[in-house]
């Protein structure tokens, strides 16, 4: 939370400080919104560690995932020069990627799965102007995902992470714009324990409070947006 008001309080300072609309960067200037298509790739390096009846079992895993996610985004872009801008906004995607622990030669109480989703971001692109109608950009941001658990352990909490991406937008005079990026989310580590939960139906134990599962996902993706500038 601290990353978001640090962002937010930026991103308040740069409009104050917001020059005239000049020519060039105009033609990129004020509020937009779009949808986006991307191709994500998730990478997770993680395991569990720990174990019951004074067994220290340990195992670490490497995963990788890709997908397609659609989400929608809008923002501001803020001339400060005639070929710079500021753009600040927020993407939204609704997806969801799984996570699962599951140990063969134990019983199926052991089952694990994370499962990581609605992902929003909010973000700052410094943005140079190119041409008329073309330009690059650098943003900088800061997203957060909700994570569910299924299986004995404790709930991980949310996901935070800071995003890196590149990207060109090229906005027409009609003001429909394409913009393609590629970018990186770093996240926080996740971390859960056993609850130790006695499961009586099944005649299985919980999972040992001495047990622990941790991951370290990270996000990279590439994105194509289609919208308008109003």
């Amino acid at each position: 939370m601290n990353k978001l008001k640090t962002l937010l309080i930026s991103c308040a300072l740069i409009l104050a400080i917001n020059t005239p609309v000049m020519s060039d960067s105009s033609n990129f200037a004020g509020p937009y919104i779009g949808l986006q298509g991307s191709t994500v790739g998730v990478g997770v390096q993680g395991g569990k560690s720990g174990g019951s009846d004074d067994v220290n079992e340990s195992n670490n895993v490497n995963v990788g995932k890709t997908g397609i996610t659609a989400g929608i985004e809008a923002g501001y872009a803020i001339p400060v020069g005639s070929s710079f801008l500021i753009d600040i906004g927020a993407t939204h995607i609704d997806g969801a990627v799984s996570l699962r622990h599951n140990d063969t030669d134990l019983e199926a109480i052991d089952a694990v799965k994370f499962v990581v989703s609605q992902f929003t971001t909010i973000y700052a692109a410094p943005t140079l102007v190119l041409s008329d109608t073309a330009s690059m950009y650098f943003k900088i941001g800061y997203q957060e995902a909700d994570v569910a658990v299924t299986g004995d352990v404790t709930h991980p909490g949310d996901l935070q992470g800071n995003t890196y991406a590149i990207g060109t937008r090229t906005v027409l005079d009609s003001g429909i714009f394409i913009r393609a990026e590629a970018g990186y989310t770093d996240y926080d580590n996740l971390s859960a324990q056993g609850k130790g939960t006695d499961v009586v139906a099944s005649g299985a134990s919980g999972i040992a409070t001495t047990t622990k599962y941790s991951a370290d996902p990270e996000l990279a993706y590439g994105a194509i947006s289609i919208g308008f500038r109003f």
